[in-house]
């Protein structure tokens, strides 16, 4: 989808925000500073934060999000940081743009050599954005809203170190599906396909396959296999009766202990991360290089 909204995001002053999101690792750090002294010789204001530690508690997260104004937001780091910026940016549509560092990730789009084409283009509004889907997930114990988020990746039960199985009833749009009783369960979304869901056994799924994905973690039943169903799905799961040391983790940021007396609600979101798009740029290339798929034609 082209950008065609960018304009209102300068504001009066033809001023453009942009907003750095940063892994805390020295080089990281430092290309972020020579970043910062760019945008600013371009007459842009920057808003800087560094990557948000994850596993603070569900219930306790404080509500923080990101300058609704920002004509884009660059992240230098892995996918962690990444997904931390994502929950930064919450439900406004703000152009994002990751940058790789080290290691290939499936969220970051450019190189670090690529980053400064990257930034002029932004600049000059010459990109295009693709949008990825989210979930919502709401926790609900005995009829009261406990707890809600939104991921771009998944949604994870599992059991701690010493729980034992967990067992999860599993209903889809109000209808029983199975009792999962498994180290856990994963809801996915075709861009999560190729994170935890993948290493659980899950299929990959391009992310613009509408879908959700259900993938069990060595589920104790050998025919619990992984399941796509369609994205207007509504995903509801409770445990069984004295399940203890379980828990629900988002993105793998955030996360809360739970037990029978939770529902989990998990459907599409509202409201869709906006990735930026370079030109040049294939899915199929990033999934062969992570994945390490070899061959050529015969």
């Amino acid at each position: 989808m082209a950008v065609n909204n960018q304009d209102r995001k300068e504001g009066r002053t033809g001023l453009k925000k942009i907003a750095l999101v940063v892994k805390s690792e020295p080089h990281a750090l430092a290309t972020a500073d020579q970043l910062e002294t760019w945008l600013k010789a371009r007459h842009a204001q920057v808003v800087r934060r560094e990557g948000f530690e994850p596993h603070c508690d569900l219930i306790e997260m404080p509500v923080s999000e990101a300058p609704e104004d920002l004509l884009a937001v660059f992240v230098l780091g892995g996918d962690g940081t990444f997904l931390s910026a994502v929950r930064w940016i919450g439900r406004h549509s703000i152009p994002i743009l990751g940058i790789k560092f080290g290691e290939v990730g499936f969220l970051a789009e450019v190189s670090e050599e690529g980053l400064w084409a990257a930034a002029e283009s932004i600049l000059r509004h010459e990109f295009t954005i693709r949008p990825r889907m989210r979930l919502s997930v709401r926790v609900v114990r005995q009829s009261k809203e406990i707890a809600r988020g939104t991921v771009l990746n998944d949604v994870v039960i599992n059991r701690g170190v010493l729980a034992r199985l967990a067992h999860i009833e599993t209903c889809i749009n109000d209808n029983y599906l199975t009792d999962y009783r498994a180290d856990g369960l994963i809801v996915a979304t075709p861009t999560g396909s190729t994170a935890y869901s993948l290493a659980a056994g899950g299929p990959v799924v391009h992310p613009s396959v509408p879908a959700i994905l259900l993938s069990p973690i060595c589920p104790f039943t050998l025919t619990n296999r992984p399941l796509i169903i369609p994205d207007t799905a509504i995903v509801r799961m409770r445990l069984a009766q004295n399940s203890s040391d379980i828990r629900l983790t988002l993105d793998g940021q955030v996360g809360m202990e739970i037990d029978e007396r939770d529902t989990i609600i998990v459907k599409k979101s509202n409201h869709p991360v906006h990735l930026i798009t370079i030109p040049g740029q294939d899915y199929f290339d990033l999934l062969k290089t992570k994945l390490k798929w070899s061959g050529g034609k015969v």
